[in-house]
Parts: C-alpha cells; structure tokens; sequence
C-alpha cells in the first residue's frame, strides 16, 4: 500500500459531492447533496493531517472515531469503517446528512483555518449507504442473550439510539411509537431534500435485522398503557421528543393563515409520501407571501419548503444577525441560493389582518446588547423602527418544549419547570427517572436540541440501564 502524502491536502483541495443546480432543485423534493465514488471518497479522506489531538472528534457530540474510519476509507476497507463508524453512532448515515457538521466537527477541524476542511459529513454518509449498497450489515456474531427486555417509547433518533445499544448486548429491544414510520422528526419533520424518507426505511431495515422489534402505529396511553409496559419489560425508557411549540406572545398569532412549523412541514410530507396523516392536513401557501419567524434549522426547513411549494416570496426574520443564528450555515446559504430573503435583526411586534386572513407583519429592528445567562447577546429594540412587511401566510418556527403527557406525570414522573423530565437526580443512575424502572434521554430531558445529541443521549442511557440491571457490555471500542 502507497504510503500517504503528508501535503495531499495541499495538493488536493476539499472538494464536496456534487450539488443539484437550484433551478431543478426547486422544483422537486430530493436530496440536493450527491455521493462520492470510492476514488473521490479515498482522496477526500486522504485530506486528514491525523492530529495528535483530533479536535473534530471532541467537537462530535457522540465524539465519532472520525481520523480513524477516514484513514480505512483512505485504505478501500470500506466494511471495517462501517463497523468502527456504528461504534459511536446509531444513525451515522442520517447524521452525515443532517448535522450542522460546520458547527461541530468540520468547524473544528484543523484545516478549516485557509485550507478547506475534510468532507467529513459526506464521508460519514457514504461509509454506510455504500457499505450497504455492497452488502455490509452490522455484526452481531457473538452476542449472547441475557433474558432481558426493554420497552422504547419513541422511535426518534434518542429510541433508535438506545434500541441499538440494548440489541447490541443481548437485550431485547421493543420500541413503540404511534405513527406508521420509524424516525419521529427525522421522518416527518425534515423535508425530503435534506433526509430522504428511504434512508430512514433502510435503517429500519438493519435494526430489525440486528433484532429490535418495532410496534408502529400504537400509541401509549390509548392502545397500551404505562403500566403494562412496566408489567412486561425490565425496565422502560421515553424518547419521545419535543412537539410543543414556543409561542410569541405577540397579537395576531391565532389569525387564519398564521401556521406553527410543526403541522406545516408534517403535513407537507405527509403530501410528499401520500400518506395522510391524521391532525396534520397539508398546509399549502402556494400563490402566497411567505413570513417565516425564526432563525434555526426548523425556520430554514420551512422557508426551503415553502420555496418548493411555489410561494410567491419567501422571507424569514430573525431577531439577531447572521453572525448569532442558531441554524446551520449551510442551510442558510442553501435558502439564499434557493431565493429567501432575510430580514435580519427584525423581531415581531404583531401579525396583521382580520378574519379573512394575514395581510402582514408588524417588525420593529434591533440591535445586539450585552450577553444574556447563555452567553448569546441580547436583542434590544430600536426606538421608532416599526415597520410592515406585507404577507398572506406567517410560519412560526420559535422552537419546541417538552410536552409529558398525563400519563406520565400521573405516575409520579417528575419534571423541571419547564416540563423537562428530571434524571440521575437524587441518588437515581445516569438517566434514570424518579421511578426506578424508567429511563428517558434525548430532547425530553435536555430540551429541543441536535439529533446527533438525541442518539448520544439515548445511547447513553441504555448503557446505564444495561448496568441497572446488571448487564455488562459485551463489545469492546476502537478496533481499527
């Protein structure tokens, strides 16, 4: 084997999978991003200077073996980075396309300073849909099992993640979730261009070949209940999510044509899948002048979308500059390219109209102030900038708060003000609630965050509940 080239990534650039040109893109509901050929997907990797100190990998929230699966890439062992690559990460396919890798671990990478940092998102995503493609499923030779078996309520990125690390020790996994579709959000919350919906089938497909038994379509609380689960399995664990929205406390807000995120893009794909989704009735603004409130990854999802639904304008406003967004650069560059415009430093006074509908938004301009108790500066509102943007349709897209249904909290669950479940408090294990036979991780605990951090939180908490119940892991790491 050629020894590497300590300067390739002088003489190779970085160089990102083709990219579907906006004027098609527009026009349809696929993934804009393409693959690498292996030969591409060796020379990107071969990019990777192997630092001492990986910084990437202290950036990744489930801190992926990111110079070690590049360097088997580099090497054509493509099989072996697959196995290394799920070593970390339960969905690393998934997150390959939608972390905001310029954030995390391509933010951090060395060199990101001038030179162009390594692909490593496309990279993740290529090791598992390749791998696949030639046959690759994971290994589960050797596992012995324990006569244990947990009960997941969710089948978002927090249950898939902490079903992958049970099944991986012997434990049988049943994960329970209401809709037809394994993936929670990641199926009916990012639209197809950013996720294709069969690539959460084909993960879907691997788990339950890997043994975790999925019961779709059935609802706690109505078609079982909590304690039944808590009856059959050895312990319980909810990833569940976060589906109540934040509110702007502004007039207006509940005029025909004011639409919270949520039921806008569930109901847009439930029309892309042809697969009605009871609550959710697709929501078109076509013909219509668009206002998304927000600056996330949830404000940048429904402005691209209403792009394709073929608005007349799109805009989105944001109460702080670029600089502070929350969301993905890229997903922002991705809504320029794609025509949105932004109105930056605009937060919302009031939502304008009458019975009929919204006629338009009432924005006053801000300025940055000192830093509130995250460290983020505060928007203050200028004096006297009140202006109007006219609009038919206003998508609110403030974020998402923990819900725990009644269920739950009738059980004696507890949870923080702010509805976020309490765990490893009071003497509990790492993730464990106030009821010793239940577990929970992932945005229900932490708050509406990443899915990278879901599936490190889910992952987490199975191994504190293979611990609780005396089950010790049967895998060891880092074996490349």
């Amino acid at each position: 084997m050629a020894k590497p080239d300590p300067l390739h990534f002088l003489n190779s650039p970085r160089k990102d999978p083709e990219v579907v040109p906006v004027k098609i893109r527009v026009e349809g509901w696929q993934e804009i991003y393409g693959q690498y050929e292996s030969k591409g997907a060796a020379d990107q990797s071969s990019r990777c200077i192997n630092c001492g100190n990986p910084y990437c990998e202290w950036e990744c929230p489930v801190h992926n073996f990111i110079p070690d699966w590049l360097r088997l890439v580099r090497q054509g062992r493509l099989f072996e980075a697959a196995e290394l690559s799920h070593q970390t990460n339960s969905l690393p396919e998934i997150c390959g396309r939608i972390c905001p890798q310029d954030r995390l671990c391509e933010g951090a990478c060395t060199l990101n300073d001038g030179l162009g940092a390594v692909t490593i998102g496309s990279i993740e995503k290529y090791i598992t849909d390749e791998a696949v493609k030639q046959g690759w499923r994971p290994d589960m030779s050797g596992i012995k099992p324990t006569g244990r078996k947990v009960a997941i309520i969710g089948a978002g990125p927090a249950g898939l993640g902490a079903a992958d690390i049970l099944v991986r020790n012997g434990v049988e996994a049943h994960v329970f979730d209401k809709y037809p579709r394994i993936g929670g959000l990641l199926t009916y919350g990012i639209p197809p261009f950013k996720l294709d919906k069969d690539v959460v089938e084909t993960r879907r497909e691997l788990m339950e070949g890997m043994g975790v038994k999925f019961h779709l379509g059935v609802e706690i609380g109505r078609d079982r209940t909590l304690d039944q689960l808590l009856d059959e399995f050895d312990a319980v664990f909810l990833g569940m999510g976060t589906y109540r929205y934040v509110r702007g406390g502004f007039d207006g807000e509940n005029l025909p044509g004011v639409h919270e995120a949520l039921p806008f893009l569930v109901g847009n794909i439930s029309r892309v899948l042809n697969e009605p989704m009871e609550g959710f009735e697709p929501i078109d603004v076509s013909g219509k002048r668009v206002v998304v409130l927000g600056g996330g990854d949830t404000a940048m999802d429904c402005v691209r979308t209403s792009i394709r639904q073929g608005a007349t304008s799109v805009a989105c406003a944001y109460r702080r500059d670029e600089e502070n967004m929350p969301g993905s650069r890229r997903e922002v560059g991705n809504a320029k390219e794609e025509g949105v415009e932004f109105l930056f430093n605009r937060q919302p006074v009031e939502i304008l109209g009458d019975d009929n509908g919204v006629t338009g938004i009432k924005l006053v301009e801000t300025r940055l102030g000192p830093p509130d108790e995250r460290g983020r500066r505060r928007p203050e509102t200028v004096p006297g900038s009140e202006h109007v943007v006219e609009a038919d349709s206003v998508i609110i897209a403030f974020g998402f708060r923990p819900d725990p249904p009644e269920w739950l909290t009738k059980l004696g669950v507890t949870c923080h003000e702010d509805g976020r479940l309490q765990v490893g408090e009071n003497g509990q294990a790492s993730f464990q609630t106030s009821h010793p036979k239940i577990f929970a991780g992932g945005d229900m605990v932490r708050g509406s965050d990443l899915v990278v951090t879901a599936v490190f939180e889910g992952r987490e908490a199975a191994k504190s509940m293979l611990e609780t119940l005396g089950v010790g892991e049967q895998r060891s790491l880092r074996v490349a």
